[in-house]
Protein backbone atom coordinates (compact mmCIF):
# COMPACT_ATOMS: atom_id res chain seq x y z
CA UNK A 1 0.00 0.00 0.00
CA UNK A 2 2.63 2.64 0.50
CA UNK A 3 4.20 1.69 -2.59
CA UNK A 4 0.82 2.66 -4.18
CA UNK A 5 0.36 5.93 -2.23
CA UNK A 6 4.48 7.14 -3.75
CA UNK A 7 3.54 6.10 -6.71
CA UNK A 8 -0.08 8.21 -7.00
CA UNK A 9 2.28 11.41 -5.19
CA UNK A 10 4.94 11.12 -7.76
CA UNK A 11 2.80 11.26 -10.99
CA UNK A 12 0.68 14.05 -9.42
CA UNK A 13 4.28 16.17 -8.84
CA UNK A 14 5.69 15.16 -12.58
CA UNK A 15 1.59 16.75 -13.72
CA UNK A 16 2.14 19.77 -11.41
CA UNK A 17 5.38 20.29 -12.69
CA UNK A 18 4.43 19.33 -16.43
CA UNK A 19 1.67 21.83 -15.98
CA UNK A 20 4.08 24.70 -14.32
CA UNK A 21 6.20 23.95 -16.99
CA UNK A 22 3.22 24.48 -19.79
CA UNK A 23 2.31 28.11 -18.10
CA UNK A 24 5.41 29.22 -17.99
CA UNK A 25 5.86 28.62 -21.71
CA UNK A 26 5.49 32.23 -23.87
CA UNK A 27 2.91 32.62 -26.00
CA UNK A 28 4.29 33.52 -29.61
CA UNK A 29 1.53 35.99 -31.78
CA UNK A 30 0.99 35.02 -35.25
CA UNK A 31 3.34 36.78 -38.05
CA UNK A 32 1.37 39.22 -39.47
CA UNK A 33 1.03 38.80 -43.58
CA UNK A 34 -0.76 41.44 -45.45
CA UNK A 35 -0.75 43.67 -48.41
CA UNK A 36 -1.06 47.75 -48.47
CA UNK A 37 -2.82 49.19 -51.70
CA UNK A 38 -2.95 52.37 -52.91
CA UNK A 39 -1.27 54.60 -50.08
CA UNK A 40 -0.65 57.80 -51.37
CA UNK A 41 2.51 59.06 -51.18
CA UNK A 42 2.37 62.86 -52.86
CA UNK A 43 5.58 64.76 -53.40
CA UNK A 44 5.53 68.04 -55.57
CA UNK A 45 8.03 70.15 -57.37
CA UNK A 46 8.60 73.97 -57.90
CA UNK A 47 11.15 74.32 -60.23
CA UNK A 48 10.83 77.84 -61.14
CA UNK A 49 13.10 78.51 -57.32
CA UNK A 50 17.36 77.21 -57.64
CA UNK A 51 17.38 74.50 -56.52
CA UNK A 52 13.96 73.37 -57.20
CA UNK A 53 11.98 73.23 -54.24
CA UNK A 54 10.70 69.72 -53.02
CA UNK A 55 7.54 69.75 -51.01
CA UNK A 56 4.64 67.49 -49.45
CA UNK A 57 3.68 65.58 -46.19
CA UNK A 58 5.34 62.17 -44.93
CA UNK A 59 3.38 59.22 -45.26
CA UNK A 60 4.12 57.75 -42.13
CA UNK A 61 3.17 53.76 -41.51
CA UNK A 62 3.22 51.92 -38.72
CA UNK A 63 3.57 47.94 -38.64
CA UNK A 64 2.33 46.66 -35.42
CA UNK A 65 -1.33 48.14 -36.99
CA UNK A 66 -0.75 47.70 -39.85
CA UNK A 67 -2.08 51.25 -40.91
CA UNK A 68 -0.72 54.78 -41.84
CA UNK A 69 -0.55 57.26 -38.77
CA UNK A 70 -0.38 60.75 -37.81
CA UNK A 71 1.10 60.15 -34.70
CA UNK A 72 5.17 61.92 -34.07
CA UNK A 73 6.42 58.88 -32.36
CA UNK A 74 4.30 55.49 -32.97
CA UNK A 75 5.34 54.92 -36.57
CA UNK A 76 8.15 53.22 -38.27
CA UNK A 77 8.57 54.13 -41.89
CA UNK A 78 7.44 56.84 -44.23
CA UNK A 79 6.52 57.77 -47.46
CA UNK A 80 6.87 61.10 -49.94
CA UNK A 81 7.15 60.66 -53.66
CA UNK A 82 10.31 57.53 -54.35
CA UNK A 83 11.67 58.33 -50.57
CA UNK A 84 10.95 55.85 -47.90
CA UNK A 85 12.34 57.49 -44.41
CA UNK A 86 12.79 54.92 -41.02
CA UNK A 87 11.68 56.30 -37.63
CA UNK A 88 15.60 56.17 -36.81
CA UNK A 89 19.21 57.89 -37.06
CA UNK A 90 19.52 61.49 -38.61
CA UNK A 91 16.69 64.10 -40.77
CA UNK A 92 18.52 65.12 -43.82
CA UNK A 93 16.33 68.70 -43.18
CA UNK A 94 13.83 67.86 -45.93
CA UNK A 95 10.88 70.02 -45.59
CA UNK A 96 7.97 68.58 -43.76
CA UNK A 97 10.70 64.99 -42.63
CA UNK A 98 9.32 64.08 -39.38
CA UNK A 99 12.01 63.47 -36.65
CA UNK A 100 13.58 60.53 -35.86
CA UNK A 101 12.11 58.97 -32.48
CA UNK A 102 12.80 55.44 -32.16
CA UNK A 103 15.54 52.59 -32.74
CA UNK A 104 13.98 51.75 -36.52
CA UNK A 105 17.00 50.81 -39.37
CA UNK A 106 16.94 49.18 -43.14
CA UNK A 107 18.85 47.17 -45.83
CA UNK A 108 17.62 45.73 -48.98
CA UNK A 109 17.88 42.28 -49.86
CA UNK A 110 18.61 41.09 -53.56
CA UNK A 111 15.89 37.88 -52.91
CA UNK A 112 12.20 36.51 -53.88
CA UNK A 113 9.58 37.84 -51.29
CA UNK A 114 9.13 34.19 -49.87
CA UNK A 115 13.20 33.40 -49.33
CA UNK A 116 13.89 35.89 -46.49
CA UNK A 117 12.96 34.34 -43.82
CA UNK A 118 15.28 36.16 -41.09
CA UNK A 119 17.21 39.19 -40.44
CA UNK A 120 20.76 39.62 -40.51
CA UNK A 121 21.42 42.02 -38.01
CA UNK A 122 25.13 43.33 -38.94
CA UNK A 123 23.20 44.33 -41.89
CA UNK A 124 21.12 47.29 -40.68
CA UNK A 125 21.46 51.45 -41.32
CA UNK A 126 19.94 53.95 -40.44
CA UNK A 127 19.05 57.06 -41.55
CA UNK A 128 21.50 59.95 -41.84
CA UNK A 129 21.92 63.68 -42.95
CA UNK A 130 23.97 62.28 -46.42
CA UNK A 131 21.42 59.48 -47.03
CA UNK A 132 18.50 57.40 -46.39
CA UNK A 133 18.67 53.70 -45.16
CA UNK A 134 16.99 52.75 -48.32
CA UNK A 135 18.94 55.14 -50.57
CA UNK A 136 16.91 56.66 -53.40
CA UNK A 137 17.76 57.42 -57.25
CA UNK A 138 16.89 54.86 -60.02
CA UNK A 139 18.68 51.40 -59.52
CA UNK A 140 20.13 52.53 -56.39
CA UNK A 141 17.22 51.20 -54.21
CA UNK A 142 13.70 49.82 -54.64
CA UNK A 143 13.04 51.10 -58.24
CA UNK A 144 14.12 51.63 -61.53
CA UNK A 145 13.10 55.15 -63.72
CA UNK A 146 13.32 55.00 -67.64
CA UNK A 147 13.93 58.26 -69.05
CA UNK A 148 11.90 57.43 -72.21
CA UNK A 149 8.44 56.36 -71.17
CA UNK A 150 9.20 58.29 -67.27
CA UNK A 151 7.91 55.29 -65.67
CA UNK A 152 9.15 54.08 -62.13
CA UNK A 153 8.94 50.63 -61.68
CA UNK A 154 9.26 48.59 -58.50
CA UNK A 155 12.71 46.44 -58.90
CA UNK A 156 11.92 42.76 -58.91
CA UNK A 157 13.89 40.93 -56.54
CA UNK A 158 14.71 43.77 -53.93
CA UNK A 159 13.04 42.85 -50.82
CA UNK A 160 12.99 45.50 -48.04
CA UNK A 161 13.82 44.80 -44.34
CA UNK A 162 13.10 46.83 -41.58
CA UNK A 163 13.62 47.33 -37.93
CA UNK A 164 10.58 48.63 -36.71
CA UNK A 165 10.91 51.88 -33.93
CA UNK A 166 10.18 49.51 -31.12
CA UNK A 167 12.69 47.03 -31.99
CA UNK A 168 10.66 44.25 -34.06
CA UNK A 169 10.95 43.33 -37.76
CA UNK A 170 9.31 43.72 -40.56
CA UNK A 171 10.09 42.80 -44.89
CA UNK A 172 8.37 44.69 -47.50
CA UNK A 173 8.04 44.01 -51.28
CA UNK A 174 6.82 47.26 -53.30
CA UNK A 175 4.47 45.76 -56.30
CA UNK A 176 3.51 48.99 -57.54
CA UNK A 177 4.04 52.92 -57.47
CA UNK A 178 0.47 53.80 -59.97
CA UNK A 179 -2.73 53.64 -58.75
CA UNK A 180 -4.56 50.34 -58.81
CA UNK A 181 -0.99 49.23 -60.37
CA UNK A 182 -2.12 50.51 -63.71
CA UNK A 183 1.35 52.72 -65.49
CA UNK A 184 -1.36 55.11 -66.69
CA UNK A 185 -2.83 55.62 -63.85
CA UNK A 186 -1.66 58.82 -61.32
CA UNK A 187 1.88 58.45 -59.91
CA UNK A 188 2.78 58.04 -56.25
CA UNK A 189 0.56 55.62 -54.83
CA UNK A 190 2.33 52.73 -53.54
CA UNK A 191 1.19 48.76 -53.46
CA UNK A 192 3.53 46.56 -51.21
CA UNK A 193 3.15 43.65 -49.59
CA UNK A 194 4.67 43.12 -45.97
CA UNK A 195 5.37 40.29 -43.34
CA UNK A 196 5.46 41.66 -39.38
CA UNK A 197 6.85 39.73 -36.57
CA UNK A 198 4.63 41.06 -33.74
CA UNK A 199 7.02 38.75 -31.29
CA UNK A 200 10.04 40.66 -29.24
CA UNK A 201 13.14 39.21 -30.08
CA UNK A 202 11.79 36.78 -32.39
CA UNK A 203 14.17 37.74 -35.59
CA UNK A 204 12.42 35.18 -38.45
CA UNK A 205 9.62 35.56 -40.70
Amino acid sequence: MKTFKISILLAISILGLSSCSDDDDPVLLDVESSQVTNLHAEQTSDYTTSPPTVAGEFIKFDFSSGNTTESSTDWDIAFRGTSILVNGGEAMGLVSEPERTGEAAAYIVDDTFASVLSISEGSFVQDSAEEFAITSGSGNGWYTYDSTTHIITATAGKILVFRTADGHFAKVEILSYYYDGDTSNDSQYYTFNYVYQPNEGVTTF
